[in-house]
Formats: structure tokens, sequence, C-alpha cells
């Protein structure tokens, strides 16, 4: 039954619940975890998990940031938990993927890359914009600037797009393969079913893999953009 409020659909859909679930679960990491309220001396397995994954970013961090903006964590941490989350959500049984949707991956992309505008106009005041202008005949410069700030803007779409793309095609290989086993016991084709049954579990494992490595490909790009706009020299 849609919910309408003041001509607003507040309607609950599965992108809804979605959400709702992963900011539930990220929030429940950084309050009892990564404050250490869920602390042992003895760490379970979890928490020894837990902070692997958080060593593993303050590490991207460092790399690509330099040691001294390790204390932009938090934010890589809630992105790139986000991601992983989206992602592994859509292989659970009935689960709903959000990173599958474009519309979230641009969101995501867009807001950070608007954002690391503001934050060097902000560092660097007007020479900012002199990163959209390279060294060449005067002549040239317009047309350099041009493709400088098209090429920058593309940034956003390449983003969400090699996000959307990778999770789409993976979750739906998988339901066509699924849907290939259900046709077959139902057909009682019980040794035809064993084929795509066993693509399916490949296919799973590649996808955990997948949901991994898009997350941290996604952090990585956004350290390198952020990197290039806090070490701006002109």
């Amino acid at each position: 039954m849609p919910i309408v409020l003041l001509d607003y659909d507040l309607s609950i859909t599965n992108v809804s619940i979605s959400l709702l679930f992963i900011v539930v679960t990220i929030i429940h990491l950084g309050l009892f975890n990564l404050t250490g309220l869920a602390g042992a001396v003895i760490p379970s397995n979890s928490q020894i998990t837990l902070e692997m994954l958080f060593s593993f970013i303050i590490e991207l961090i460092s790399q690509q940031l330099g040691a001294k903006h390790t204390h932009l964590l938090p934010i890589f941490s809630v992105v790139f938990f986000f991601i992983l989350f989206s992602n592994l959500l859509g292989l659970i049984p009935f689960g709903f993927t959000p990173t599958a949707q474009i519309i979230i991956t641009f969101l995501i992309a867009f807001s950070f890359n608007l954002g690391f505008i503001f934050l060097g106009i902000i560092l660097h005041g007007h020479r900012f914009f002199l990163l959209f202008v390279h060294e060449a005949p005067l002549i040239l410069v317009p047309l350099i600037t041009i493709i400088e700030i098209l090429s920058y803007s593309l940034r956003t779409f390449s983003l969400s797009i090699r996000l959307f793309a990778n999770m789409m095609a993976g979750h739906t290989l998988l339901h066509i393969l699924g849907s290939f086993v259900l046709m077959f016991f139902k057909n009682s084709y019980y040794i035809l079913a064993l084929f795509p049954f066993a693509l399916v579990l490949a296919i799973f494992v590649l996808e955990l893999g997948i949901a991994f490595l898009q997350s941290y490909v996604f952090i990585v790009l956004l350290a390198i953009y952020l990197a290039e706009i806090l070490e701006f020299n002109h």
C-alpha cells in the first residue's frame, strides 16, 4: 500500500529496507567495534577480521595520501563497508543489492567528486582551477582546459558505472543460472540440474571476491582523486 505525505511517496521499498539494514550494521560496527566497546583481551574471530579490515584501510590511506591523513579513516571506512555490505546483501537469497542501482552508485560518486571540488577551492582558492590548465602552446590552452574539465566530470560516471555494471552483471547471471536449476528440478531433470548448480556455486564464490574487490577499487580511486586535490601545488 503506497504511503504518500504532502505529495511525496514514502512507501517502504526493497531499497529503503536494504539501506536501513546496511546503515544500522555500519553504526553497530562503528559504535561497538571501532570505539572498542565490544573489544576483548582475547579477540574473537569477527573482531580479528574487523581489525584486519580497518588496518587494511589505514594502510591504503597511508599509501595514497600519506600517514598524516590517517584521520580520514572514518569516512573511508564508512564508504568501504557501505559498498561491501551492499554488494554482499544481494548474494543472500531474496536479498537486494543497492549498488546494482545506478542512482545509488551515481549519488555516492557525485557527492564525493563535488565535495573534492569544494575542498580544492577551500584549500587553494582560485588557484585550484589551474588544475585544468597544463603547460601547452597558448593557442591550445582553451581546448585542453575544456578536455580536462570534461575528463574530471567523467570521473563521476566512471566510478558509478563501474560499480553498478559489475554488480548488475554478476547478480543477473546468478539469477539466470538459478532459474535454470529450479526449472530442471521442477521438471525432475535432477542430473541436468547439477551443471547449472555447479556454475552457481562457482560464480557465487567469484562474486564474493568481486564484492570485496569493487569496494577496494572504489575507495582507492577516491583516495587517488583526493590526493590530487591535497597535493595540488600550482
